[in-house]
């Protein structure tokens, strides 16, 4: 597996991990006012979304566009 595939898996894996940090503070939020480390709990996997999209993103442009 080489380094672009794994990036993309985690990529898959953190987003996963992100929609059910988003569900447990909806979740909570219906329950009553959750602690703080709920509500702040989906900014982590937000934050390595954010940097492993941005690797997808530029990729092609830095790889150049001669593979399809």
């Amino acid at each position: 597996m080489n380094w672009n595939t794994s990036i993309r898996q985690f990529h898959r894996w953190i987003s996963i991990i992100f929609t059910l940090t988003v569900i447990a503070n909806f979740a909570a939020m219906a329950v009553g006012t959750p602690p703080a480390v709920i509500v702040y709990a989906p900014l982590v996997p937000l934050f390595l979304l954010l940097f492993t999209g941005l690797y997808m993103f530029v990729l092609p442009y830095v790889t150049g566009r001669s593979r399809a």
